[in-house]
């Protein structure tokens, strides 16, 4: 499993561009995980999937309303993964009203969560091989924090835990 002191892996993600522009067309585009955190702190909070109960009302909406928070403690982006498909993140993100302030990635086929070792088997539930809930907090492609949830819990991964080790 990712540490602290690890370097993101060399994955490639997905993200859903309602507006054409900047040679990104409509639509899904890639993401590199370690080109687009080189740089940069970020945020990312994963989740099991989207539209998840405790994902749709507890565990993205901290997030939003932290955004602002994150953002003046150095946080330069925030990031929701899940396995899933760059759409659904986007109807997710629409759905929840993040508008910029969290990008939806998709983790479509769990390339993300299997290099990190967060992945969690949900194969006898007829849901797949899913992400763990977690959030860490990344410092030029460098994980710094890193807050993994048991099994049906939501207790470390939250939007207030990450604000705090942001400010430290």
């Amino acid at each position: 499993m990712i540490k602290v002191g690890d370097t993101l892996p060399a994955v490639t993600l997905t993200e859903f561009v309602a507006v054409e522009g900047n040679g990104c067309s409509i639509g899904p585009n890639a993401v590199n995980v370690q080109e687009a955190a080189a740089g940069k702190t970020i945020a990312i909070v994963a989740v099991p999937g989207a539209f998840t109960p405790t994902c749709s009302e507890k565990h993205l909406p901290g997030y939003v309303a932290q955004a602002d928070a994150l953002k003046a403690a150095g946080v330069d982006e925030i990031w929701c993964l899940s396995v899933n498909d760059a759409f659904v993140m986007g109807a997710w993100g629409r759905d929840q009203n993040v508008g910029t302030k969290v990008r939806m990635i998709g983790d479509g086929d769990a390339a993300f969560a299997k290099a990190t070792g967060l992945t969690l088997d949900l194969n006898g539930k007829g849901l797949g091989l899913r992400s763990n809930r977690y959030s860490m907090l990344v410092k030029d492609g460098k994980v710094v924090t890193l807050n993994v949830e048991g099994p049906g819990k939501f207790e470390v991964s939250d939007a207030a835990t990450m604000l705090a080790q942001a400010k430290a």
